[in-house]
């Protein structure tokens, strides 16, 4: 059976993919970084993808997310007459399920280990001795912030950490900064994608508050960054009460 040309909307399961599938992947979109030295040609953006030039490719399979990308453009694409696999993912045990079926559509030989090693890894996650509370601010200008039913929100939870916008009508809802300080949460988490917050660019609208900088990769992608996730973010979890 011949592998499957591969054309992938989501810079996770673009890297999923490439490193469990050698030779699917015919393209991804800009902003797939990893695996680092990923050469295959560009379409795009996630929320722009070049969809002529997907036409062009003639991709048996187009993989793509409810979240990440827009419901027009692969639209676009299926009226083609391309295949489109649109993944959902707002849990862990979604994202295991999800990345299984992606990767047997992409034409993985076997289960590969860096999932059995994710798995066992968030297994190994003690059940958390506490919980805090946490505001994850996403963008500013406007702030936005983690709300109801995301992975990220999921992933904190399992290490003990609620954020306070769970319970909000929308995944991703506009808070004005003055609410969000008054909230009064135990930590700020501050993610390094989509918006890069850094140590000079966000730890400063929360003065007295402790703010976690985390490794975005981690928090937001479901894929091989998974193994390391839960030990990445649990430092840097901790090391924002030192």
């Amino acid at each position: 059976m011949s592998t499957p040309r591969v054309v992938s909307l989501v810079p996770s399961l673009t890297e999923a993919v490439a490193v469990s599938a050698p030779g699917a992947l015919i393209a991804a979109t800009d902003w797939c970084t990893h695996p680092p030295g990923l050469d295959v040609p560009r379409i795009g953006g996630t929320k722009n993808p070049r969809t002529d030039r997907i036409v062009e490719l003639a991709p048996d399979l187009v993989i793509a997310n409810e979240e990440e990308n827009r419901a027009p453009d692969l639209d676009a694409l299926r009226a083609a007459g391309l295949e489109v696999l649109v993944t959902e993912v707002r849990t862990l045990p979604q994202a295991f399920r999800e990345l299984d079926r992606v990767l047997t559509a992409c034409g993985a030989a076997t289960r590969p280990r860096w999932l059995d090693e994710a798995e066992a890894a968030w297994a190994a996650v003690p059940p958390p001795e506490r919980r805090r509370t946490a505001v994850v601010p996403i963008w500013r200008r406007p702030w936005m912030v983690l709300g109801r039913d995301t992975f990220a929100g999921d992933l904190l939870a399992r290490l003990g950490v609620g954020h306070l916008y769970a319970g909000h009508p929308e995944r991703y809802p506009r808070v004005p900064l003055d609410e969000l300080r008054a909230a009064r949460p135990d930590l700020v988490v501050l993610p390094d994608e989509p918006y890069r917050f850094t140590a000079d660019d966000g730890p400063e609208a929360f003065p007295g508050l402790p703010c976690a900088l985390v490794d975005g990769r981690c928090l937001t992608w479901y894929g091989p960054s998974l193994v390391e996730a839960p030990a990445v973010l649990g430092r840097a979890l901790r090391a924002a009460h030192r």
